[in-house]
């Protein structure tokens, strides 16, 4: 989205830790976050959890922050010279390999990678074309192949039609795809850069971008890697500055969409949806039952933090949300402000945070 500020109604929040709201039914499992904080005060959009230990985020002044031991320290990372961009997306695969995205016209959208924990980057991808603006990007990654090499990075349309560009070796070069295959764009229509996932690359070369903007939001879904896309209306509401912010999949059928108007944040109109066939349809879900105001971010809960495979979360500056039926229904547990959520680890491993305005970053703490 060409508009850099995406949510200003947080950039001015602040982080309140409300007294925990039950989800959904009573004698469920707490939610509530353990803030661990940064010492910064950039708002950080960019987020990419590693583990319950190991978590990477990115934001405004070129701040890049890594922290090892679960929060209790966070290390400045960040790329020299970059202290002019905005980086909105993080993908980290390990404590010492990540990739950065930078936003904006032209050359400000960029793309920054390192192997060795930050202490050096190598930029990778700088955009030629003034029109073109990069939202975000997301990894092929998958927990049994290990495969984290493949990734999609989604720009605003031009000409037209959406962008995209492609790398197979974990950022190290990219390609912008043919765009025969790609849909025409509404009128206005384009993504948001508020939490780095418009777009969702899930198993094998199945990947999802969603939009807002136009007269309504729509869902684009691709089979293999983004050379050809279709496209679904979305039931949830669309504004000049509202629709579709955030999409999160579990495996290739289950996903939500959540997002609604950061300009008027509250209430929030036909501002969720979710899906069972792998994006081809959405179902939206009913008021009474949706997040009251508008979310930027959404994350499913691994299992071993959750204790269940349906289990979603969803941020925004207004506060959190979790749904325990795979986005059907959804309850607020927190009043604080973020922007991002992710999830990242295995097993014992396994671990969910947050980011946000004002240098926040917290863990999400589940109780029995």
């Amino acid at each position: 989205m060409r508009i850099l500020r995406v949510a200003a109604v947080a950039a001015g929040g602040l982080l309140l830790m409300s007294q925990l709201i039950p989800a959904q039914a009573t004698g469920g499992p707490s939610y509530k976050w353990s803030v661990t904080p940064t010492g910064s005060t950039a708002q950080f959009r960019g987020l990419s959890a590693v583990s319950k230990d190991v978590a990477w985020v990115g934001g405004t002044e070129g701040q890049v922050l890594r922290t090892v031991d679960g929060g209790k320290h966070w290390q400045n990372v960040s790329p020299p010279g970059a202290g002019a961009l905005q980086f909105r997306d993080v993908q980290a695969f390990d404590a010492k390999r990540a990739v950065i995205l930078s936003i904006g016209n032209g050359t400000d959208s960029r793309v920054y990678r390192t192997s060795d924990g930050g202490k050096s980057w190598t930029e990778t991808f700088r955009n030629p074309d003034q029109p073109a603006f990069y939202d975000c990007f997301s990894f092929h990654t998958d927990q049994h192949s290990h495969d984290d090499q493949r990734g999609l990075a989604l720009s605003d349309p031009v000409d037209g039609k959406f962008r995209i560009a492609a790398t197979g070796d974990g950022g190290k070069s990219w390609k912008v795809l043919p765009n025969a295959g790609m849909p025409a764009a509404l009128p206005g229509e384009f993504a948001f850069a508020a939490s780095g996932t418009c777009l969702a690359a899930g198993p094998a070369r199945t990947a999802w971008f969603a939009t807002g903007g136009g007269d309504r939001p729509r869902v684009f879904r691709t089979s293999d890697g983004g050379l050809h896309w279709t496209v679904v209306d979305s039931p949830m509401a669309a504004s000049p500055e509202g629709g579709i912010f955030s999409l999160a999949f579990r495996g290739s059928l289950t996903g939500v969409a959540i997002g609604g108007d950061y300009k008027f944040p509250e209430p929030a109109t036909r501002a969720a949806s979710y899906t069972n066939d792998g994006g081809r349809t959405w179902k939206l879900v009913p008021a009474d039952k949706a997040p009251k105001s508008y979310r930027s971010g959404a994350s499913f809960i691994p299992p071993a933090v959750a204790w269940s495979l349906s289990t979603v979360v969803a941020v925004g500056p207004l506060g959190s949300d979790v749904s325990r039926d795979g986005g059907r229904s959804w309850k607020q547990f927190d009043d604080g402000s973020f922007d991002s959520i992710e999830c990242g680890g295995y097993g014992v491993h396994a671990g969910c945070w947050a980011s946000g305005a004002k240098g926040a970053v917290a863990k999400l703490v589940v109780g029995r």
